[in-house]
């Protein structure tokens, strides 16, 4: 028999969910890992830095994914909207995984400040999924269409020689570009005008500072 949650019990398992998401820097993907069977080039010292900045920089893009879908299914107006963003979240949580190993394999730490950008992305999930089911899918596509595009500029930019990196970001690039379609499918609504500009100009911000902290 399913359990009633009461508040307090939602209240501790989105607790639990972000600290899950801030400080498990590589929690147990479901998938295995893109870069698995790809053998770990020598990179040097430079090339080692600038994997690492981008890779801290997808990390922080896939804690800020797990605070968007969460915040969203909290609040979903119905039940099959939330088992979607859930779903998402799950698949998000492999994307974490493999960053935060990559991470380490670089010798280097996800961002110090994925307190700050979990509950920034958390609080913006929240706030749509209340306005209405449509205006969140409509988050869920925008944010991935602009990860997909930046995604995209990593792949331009990893080091040639990194190729365990490489195969993990073509794989997100694909995941992200199918959730915009699955949300697009599910009834997203359009976002005006100013929104999608603003996101970019967060995300910038975002990646400007995640790169090197």
């Amino acid at each position: 028999m399913n359990r009633t949650l009461s508040p307090l019990d939602r209240a501790l398992v989105e607790l639990e969910r972000a600290l899950g998401a801030i400080f498990e820097p590589a929690p147990v993907a479901i998938r295995p890992s893109p870069a698995l069977d790809i053998e770990d080039a020598p990179l040097d010292d430079a090339e080692r830095r600038h994997s690492a900045g981008l890779m801290r920089v997808n990390h922080v893009g896939e804690v800020c994914a797990q605070a968007l879908y969460f915040g969203q299914a909290a609040v979903a107006h119905d039940e099959a909207q939330r088992a979607r963003m859930l779903e998402a979240a799950a698949e998000e949580t492999d994307h974490l995984g493999w960053c935060g190993e990559r991470l380490k394999e670089l010798d280097s730490r996800p961002s110090l400040l994925n307190p700050l950008w979990y509950a920034g992305a958390y609080a913006i999930g929240a706030a749509a999924g209340l306005i209405s089911d449509r205006l969140s899918l409509g988050f869920v596509v925008e944010t991935e269409r602009q990860v997909e595009a930046h995604l995209g500029e990593h792949l331009e930019k990893l080091p040639e020689a990194d190729a365990r990196s490489r195969a993990i970001v073509s794989v997100m690039k694909d995941d992200e570009a199918r959730h915009a379609k699955n949300a697009l499918a599910a009834g997203a609504e359009v976002l005006p005008d100013p929104v999608p500009a603003l996101m970019r100009f967060a995300s910038n911000v975002m990646k400007a500072v995640a790169y090197r902290v």
